[in-house]
């Protein structure tokens, strides 16, 4: 008789907030795909079927699609809407990449740090942007319009970041690479926070090194733009009596070159 597949299921953010839980077992038929692995978490949870639509999954470290057939022992992620560390450097004349997570906070020296870090005497150019927590709310995710429209009118008084780690540094590490396949800038930094970031500090520093100004700040703006919509990085406002979670549907890969 065919043994069924066990499969390890990871939730996160507000997933992990309504099931309770921040992962758990369940066993799916042989044959069976992302898709069947999610059915069966909602029979167990049904709190989380209306979320469907905005869920991105990722199998075994890796984005992909619900029609992705599964194996016993697999891992699959279930990715809720993202906001929106491994040091990895090369030796020059190559390229020199940092892609970190911290717990520990940073300030606006930060850029100064990567700069140093990163530039070579080749470059002419080297371009920062720090992401800092502001006091007016974002966009809800997927199902936090209510609890969105309870703090209508208040002011954010911090954000809390939680990341899939293994598979956020693995997507910045892509970015990196795709950054240097369109705009030629192997020299570029990304650092995300994790935890709690008050009011006024910085979340995430972005670094791009360059001989020359237009394609420095190309890789920076590209560096940002991605790593928002891809990294599975989850951000929650934090008011006085409660939180959202904010951030749209998770994109799965980068978007077509203009």
């Amino acid at each position: 008789m065919t043994q069924p597949l066990r499969v390890r299921i990871r939730l996160f953010a507000m997933q992990r907030e309504l099931a309770g839980t921040r992962s758990l077992d369940v066993t799916v038929p042989p044959g069976s795909t992302i898709e069947d692995a999610w059915r069966a978490l909602v029979e167990v949870h049904p709190v989380l079927a209306p979320g469907r639509p905005a869920v991105r999954f990722a199998h075994n470290g890796a984005y992909a699609s619900p029609e992705t057939a599964l194996a016993h022992g697999d891992e699959v992620a279930m990715i809720p809407p993202v906001s929106g560390g491994g040091d990895r450097l090369g030796d020059a004349p190559g390229p020199r990449r940092i892609v970190e997570l911290r717990e520990e906070p940073f300030g606006p020296s930060i850029l100064t740090e990567l700069a140093e870090r990163l530039a070579t005497p080749d470059d002419g150019a080297v371009v920062g942007f720090l992401g800092v927590t502001r006091r007016s709310p974002g966009t809800p995710a997927p199902g936090q319009e209510a609890e969105a429209a309870r703090h209508a009118g208040r002011v954010v008084e911090s954000l809390t970041y939680e990341a899939h780690a293994a598979m956020a540094l693995d997507v910045m590490a892509e970015i990196a690479d795709e950054i240097e396949a369109r705009f030629g800038v192997s020299r570029i930094a990304i650092v995300h926070r994790e935890g709690d970031v008050p009011l006024g500090e910085p979340s995430v520093a972005i670094a791009a090194c360059a001989p020359h100004r237009d394609a420095a700040f190309a890789a920076a703006r590209y560096a940002i733009d991605e790593t928002k919509a891809r990294a599975p990085i989850w951000k929650a406002e934090q008011f006085s009596d409660g939180h959202v979670w904010i951030g749209e549907p998770a994109r799965e890969g980068p978007e077509e070159a203009g």
